[in-house]
């Protein structure tokens, strides 16, 4: 689909159907109010009213905000798809309101066909903004288009992330998350390095060959590289990449399973963020590494009551195979510290269902030791318009993942806290030096929906991605100051 700025007013502009976002306070002084009260439309969020007569779509929202202007334009465009137009028409509302718009857009429009035999051919192949603002004043051509451009890239990089978390476990193994990487390398001139399992074994990352090790589709290390010519700062990303995760041998419940493709999000998570990062061409190096791995069953599977021993030299007192993700991470994190010094370092993981029970199924967990810094997320995520929440951290859950036979268990002796005491264990392997320079997010809830919400459909969000280009957008916007 196409997005467009055209440099005039949105009368002029020619397109089937106009859309119009109106709040209920300006309902009473519509020109068409009489044709609207008497269609029941009350202007409610994302109420729709479609006047075809009138080739126009019109859409409630509560406020002129960039949250509910977002969703707004999801529910339009997805409307706009069941009709039989080609083209569309509106006004950027005001400049601040634009970017949300177009990922209302891109976002709202977004659908995975691979395993559908047939599926509808869309008619809707342009959106068209006016240059004006809803006062009809025109605003700056190229500050607009700007906006535009970011805005593509970001919406399009989620949705690239979309893409590779919706694809099913047969089709997306640790192999082809490799596949994937190099190919993106090539495509966006990024460096790229895969590590097989013989590599894995070269680096004594134990942790990470043990979760894997049940499975026929062995593991791999993915680090991507974006290197420009003069960074102001080097940030490492770090997502877990589990491909399929059955439990091991603490095996899931049946319907647990189902959806567990959406493990490996934190994994491509990293990957759409440093697409978008070189696409962006921002002033930052950026280091992206996946631990991508399958966890299965099988007659060498790893047990609760193994002691495993991580990249970083630490003991690990394996109490529960479904706590596989922090072993990974484990691994890879250290592997990380270990090759690159960087200012900042992020993990993402879809890694506790604690986390869906603190937070709720729409909101990533945000844990650290940096107070500022991660207020500093929470801050990007708002903007970005994706949910996050501080989990705190104190000295007393961390007595909970005390083991008695290893340096540390990887699951609590008690149920409660179940995301921060998963975090406390990654903690065990950051380096004292970057304690206060690293953040975990969690995003088992925020990365998948059976429910569609907001701009996200059935399937993968994308979540993490926005967010942290939002933030990295403005560390280089205060780099340049």
């Amino acid at each position: 689909m196409n997005v467009k700025i055209d440099n005039q007013p949105l009368t002029l502009i020619n397109a089937d159907l106009t859309i119009e976002f109106i709040t209920p306070a300006l309902l009473e002084s519509h020109e068409l109010n009489a044709l609207l009260t008497q269609a029941g439309f009350k202007a409610d969020q994302e109420q729709l009213c479609a006047l075809h007569e009138h080739r126009r779509l019109l859409c409630g929202v509560s406020e002129f905000t960039n949250e509910y202007l977002r969703s707004a334009m999801s529910t339009a465009v997805k409307a706009v798809m069941n009709y039989t137009y080609s083209s569309v028409k509106l006004s950027p509302n005001a400049q601040d309101h634009f970017k949300a718009l177009i990922e209302g857009v891109i976002l709202g429009s977004y659908q995975f066909n691979s395993y559908k035999s047939t599926s509808k051919e869309l008619t809707l192949k342009e959106v068209i903004f006016s240059i004006d603002d809803l006062e009809g004043v025109s605003l700056n051509i190229d500050k607009l288009t700007s906006i535009l451009e970011e805005s593509l890239i970001v919406a399009k990089a989620t949705n690239f992330v979309r893409d590779l978390v919706n694809q099913t476990p047969y089709d997306m193994t640790p192999q082809g998350m490799a596949v994937t990487a190099e190919s993106l390398a090539d495509s966006n001139d990024l460096e790229c390095t895969i590590l097989d399992v013989n590599g894995l074994e070269h680096e004594k990352m134990h942790a990470m060959l043990s979760v894997g090790r049940a499975s026929i589709n062995p593991p791999r290390l993915i680090h991507l590289s974006y290197k420009p010519a003069n960074p102001k700062k080097v940030i490492t990303l770090v997502g877990k990449g589990l491909t399929y995760d059955s439990g091991g041998l603490s095996l899931k419940a049946a319907t647990s399973m189902v959806t567990m493709k959406m493990d490996k999000a934190g994994g491509c998570a990293v990957m759409g963020i440093i697409k978008a990062v070189s696409e962006l061409k921002l002033d930052i190096e950026v280091h992206a590494f996946v631990g991508a791995v399958e966890n299965m069953i099988g007659g060498n599977a790893y047990k609760p009551d193994d002691v495993l021993r991580a990249k970083n030299g630490k003991t690990i007192e394996v109490r529960n195979t479904d706590a596989e993700g922090r072993l990974v991470l484990a691994d890879i994190l250290g592997y990380a510290q270990e090759n690159i010094k960087a200012d900042y370092i992020f993990d993402y993981a879809t890694l506790t269902g604690a986390c869906m029970v603190a937070l709720g199924p729409y909101t990533t967990g945000v844990m650290g030791h940096n107070e500022e810094l991660k207020q500093s997320w929470l801050t990007a995520s708002q903007n970005a318009g994706e949910y996050s929440g501080i989990l705190p951290f104190n000295r007393h859950l961390k007595k909970l993942i005390k083991s008695d036979l290893a340096d540390v268990s990887n699951v609590s002796s008690k149920p409660y806290g179940g995301a921060i005491t998963a975090a406390l264990f990654l903690d065990n392997f950051i380096d004292e030096d970057m304690k206060e320079k690293w953040i975990h997010f969690d995003i088992a809830g925020s990365a998948y929906t059976e429910s569609p919400w907001d701009v996200n459909g059935y399937g993968g969000t994308g979540a993490g991605v926005r967010m942290t280009l939002e933030w990295l957008l403005k560390l280089q916007q205060q780099g340049h100051n």
